[in-house]
């Protein structure tokens, strides 16, 4: 499909801002797949595309809370095996059971979660006594949230930024900054089976990846910076988005 180059140009800004956005809040998938479609990018190709440019951003966000002193992996690695053995179960259970009660009942979970965000104590900067040890988190919150990403996947980040905060006690900068390895897996195992089945768009997927890339970095470093003051109100703000998305596409 041969585009204008202003189409191109337009394409590149919107992931730039989906990166930037989804480094802090998550969800830039909202913001790019729909843009994909209009232009007229078939839905599976567009798909395809969103993972790609969408996991270098969130691999970019990784990458500079790592090098910034802000994520520790060593003790997420059985977590993000169990995100990533959810995905893979996710992900074939969707070829197999429909996704319609999911998408009727995920709208009032995400309003309750934007609540949460705007009204709890444990959105904060200042760490707290974990609720849940991390063996059951791994399981729960990786596997259980890596489930869902494989299934279906919107608000993926937001819920786990709240299992952070909520139950490992992180404040707002250490929880987002965690939640960026375990999107990454999730999101690399749905990329990987995309390019295995020849859906990728090549040239404008690797466009979109650079500009992405440069967004979450930008993104990133504003969380770093700001913490819970920027963080708190963007979740509430992109959950809210992502309910109303789902409300207006299901009924």
């Amino acid at each position: 499909m041969e585009w204008a180059w202003w189409v191109y140009l337009a394409l590149t800004c919107v992931a730039f801002t989906a990166g930037f956005v989804s480094a802090i809040a998550g969800a830039g998938g909202l913001i790019v797949l729909p843009v994909l479609l209009w232009v007229g990018v078939p839905p599976l190709n567009a798909l395809a595309v969103n993972k790609f440019q969408s996991v270098f951003g969130t691999l970019s966000s990784t990458l500079n809370f790592f090098r910034k002193g802000h994520l520790d992996l060593r003790p997420l690695w059985p977590g993000l095996v169990c995100a990533f053995v959810g995905a893979i179960v996710g992900t074939w259970l969707v070829q197999r059971l429909p996704a319609e009660w999911l998408t009727r009942l995920l709208p009032l979970l995400l309003f309750v979660l934007a609540l949460y965000f705007a009204f709890s104590s444990d959105i904060s900067d200042d760490s707290r006594h974990a609720r849940l040890s991390q063996g059951p988190f791994n399981l729960l919150a990786g596997g259980g949230l890596g489930l869902y990403g494989g299934f279906f996947g919107p608000g993926m980040g937001s819920f786990y930024a709240a299992a952070f905060a909520r139950w490992r006690g992180m404040p707002m900068r250490a929880a987002t900054a965690s939640t960026k390895p375990f999107v990454l897996v999730v999101n690399s195992t749905s990329m990987v089976v995309f390019v295995l089945a020849g859906y990728q768009w090549w040239g404008l997927a690797v466009l979109m990846a650079v500009a992405q890339f440069a967004g979450a970095r930008l993104g990133s470093n504003l969380v770093i910076s700001q913490g819970a003051r920027l963080v708190r109100p963007l979740l509430v703000l992109v959950t809210l988005a992502i309910a109303g998305n789902l409300l207006w596409r299901s009924w």
